[in-house]
């Protein structure tokens, strides 16, 4: 197969099939994933997550994953780990000669890796942001644009965003030998979507089976090993309504109520994001989340030994 892309990434919003399919494309392309999943990184977090383990075994064959299952519930972890934990991954599957299937739907991580740079975990810097909240929005404004051309507003939208812009771009300044590497990765995109209606169903269907299949259980064991409820909290969507629940803070039905509706706003957040993601540049191949397997990854060959 003459593949003209690096890598496939394949996305959308929660609920959408999106494991299913790179499992198989990456069956079909004697490739391996990587997952793309900001939740799925913590061990023991699994239907909380929605993490379908199942779904990696194709016609008998275990598909290999990478980045879930990597770091202990409770700690943070974050985009700057994920963009150095993807590219170890990366680099030792074009070794193994493996094909990379990017798969998930946090877009920050997506893009983080997408863009093709590495982001930097730039340190709070007190001293300055003390000084800084001495000058007027005209004043900082100013001095952002005498370190970077502004291509829009997103860092001057507040003033709290506009000093930590500055921040960062002083940072980097002071900074010269910051490895800043990260390898242009020319990757086909995928997107796997439904029609709003139809999304909200599976979503609510999924909710009711992963509640069925022991997801309490599974929030009260991660609290026995010693996690702590405001950490669960934290992470949000099922571990804090279900955090709140098993703390009898709210009933079954308020608990059910109020995160079916968390994550119907969550899914809408990621579709939100991912056009965004189109206006920033990114070409997003949508494929009906309703077409056949089969459709699908066919769809997806063709796409791969094409060039837009």
């Amino acid at each position: 197969m003459d593949i003209k892309y690096d890598m496939l990434t394949i996305l959308g919003p929660t609920a959408g099939g999106k494991t299913s399919l790179a499992a198989k494309m990456a069956f079909i392309l004697d490739g391996e994933i990587i997952s793309a999943d900001s939740r799925q990184v913590y061990r023991g977090m699994d239907l909380g997550t929605g993490k379908d383990l199942e779904d990696y075994i194709v016609e008998g064959k275990q598909i290999p994953y990478h980045l879930i299952d990597i770091v202990d519930a409770g700690y943070k972890y974050n985009v700057y780990e994920y963009q150095k934990d993807f590219l170890k991954v990366y680099v030792e599957l074009q070794k193994r000669e493996k094909y990379p299937v990017l798969c998930g739907g946090s877009g920050m991580y997506l893009e983080a890796v997408l863009k093709g740079y590495k982001l930097v975990p730039v340190p709070a810097n007190e001293n300055l942001r003390n000084e800084l909240e001495e000058k007027d929005t005209r004043e900082l404004t100013a001095i952002l644009k005498s370190f970077k051309k502004l291509h829009n507003t997103s860092d001057i939208d507040s003033r709290k965003r506009l000093i930590r812009a500055i921040e960062i771009e002083m940072y980097y300044d002071e900074s010269k030998d910051i490895d800043d590497y990260f390898p242009k990765i020319n990757s086909l995109i995928v997107g796997v979507k439904y029609d709003r209606n139809s999304r909200r169903k599976r979503i609510s269907e999924r909710l009711k089976q992963r509640l069925d299949d022991g997801m309490i259980d599974e929030v009260k064991r991660i609290i026995e090993t010693g996690v702590s409820p405001e950490i669960l909290i934290y992470y949000g969507l099922e571990y804090k309504y279900l955090t709140q629940y098993i703390l009898g803070k709210i009933t079954y039905d308020e608990m059910f109520k109020q995160l079916e509706t968390a994550i119907h706003q969550f899914a809408k957040r990621q579709m939100t994001w991912f056009r965004g993601m189109e206006r920033r540049g990114f070409k997003i191949h949508w494929l009906d989340g309703f077409a056949s397997m089969n459709e699908k990854t066919e769809r997806i060959v063709e796409l791969l030994q094409s060039v837009d």
